[in-house]
């Protein structure tokens, strides 16, 4: 007869399977905490002491491939509706003649509608005249306004939409914003500018110090202000319309960026 405790607890079958499972997951663990020591092997625990900085500020100076430009078409009415139809013939007539330049239908959409009550207030007391409490104000009418936005692509056709809006008695036009149609491209190009600026000097600084670079364990980035476009306007001399010169110029953009290097 077999009188020890243990090999009757191992003797059990359910016993020896959880067991077995433990060891198992023990020996998972055991083996993953040796491929993380294996990757980490020859990396210090620490950040490294020994370092140097340097500093590139670039510049990108790019021509426009589009330019945006914005109207507002706006009629005033007693009623809500006859306002929005005005409007909208009107609007419609500068939106034909916008198509009828070549802009695709992608680079036409409405940044607004909207319709606002138009108010009349009591006139105010000639001065030196006790005035009683201002009356309650009076809607007089509604005013529709549409604003639309236009990209246009072949930059040379720029002055003939101004003009022709124009002539169409459109309200507040706005623009045109000549820029790149990819927005990050210029900074793109500023960017690429800056590093290479930038590890220019940390070559000769290393050089300098008598080092050398190892890897790169930091690096930042800022944009700077994207200024826009100086253009001029003029009025070519036409009996028909007035057809504004539009100078496209070009546009210059600005990063810094920031390295920080090894060195040994």
């Amino acid at each position: 007869m077999n009188n020890n405790p243990f090999d009757e607890i191992f003797s059990s079958g359910g016993v020896r399977i959880a067991l077995t499972g433990a060891l198992s997951i023990l020996a998972l663990f055991l083996l993953a905490q040796t491929i993380t020591t294996a990757e980490n092997f020859g990396r210090p625990s620490v950040p490294a002491s020994d370092t140097v900085t340097v500093n590139g500020v670039g510049q990108a100076t790019l021509p426009p491939d589009v330019a945006r430009v914005s109207f507002t078409v706006q009629n005033t009415a007693t009623a809500v509706a006859d306002a929005q139809a005005a409007t909208t013939r009107q609007a419609n007539a500068a939106l034909d003649f916008v198509k009828g330049q070549g802009i695709a239908d992608k680079d036409v959409k409405t940044l607004s509608y909207d319709i606002s009550p138009q108010y009349s207030y009591p006139r105010p007391c000639a001065a030196g005249v006790v005035c009683p409490p201002y009356g309650t104000p009076t809607i007089t009418g509604y005013q529709v306004s549409e604003t639309v936005q236009v990209t246009v692509r072949d930059l040379a056709s720029v002055g003939a939409l101004l003009g022709g809006l124009g002539k169409l008695s459109v309200q507040n036009i706005s623009g045109p914003n000549f820029a790149l149609d990819d927005s990050t491209a210029g900074y793109d190009a500023a960017r690429a500018d800056a590093i290479a600026k930038a590890k220019a000097q940390a070559a000769l600084l290393a050089g300098q110090l008598g080092v050398h670079l190892g890897k790169i364990v930091n690096f930042s980035e800022s944009s700077g202000n994207y200024p826009a476009p100086v253009y001029a306007m003029g009025v070519a001399s036409s009996k028909d319309a007035a057809t504004p010169s539009v100078p496209t110029g070009e546009n210059t953009y600005n990063a810094s960026v920031s390295i920080t290097y090894e060195i040994r």
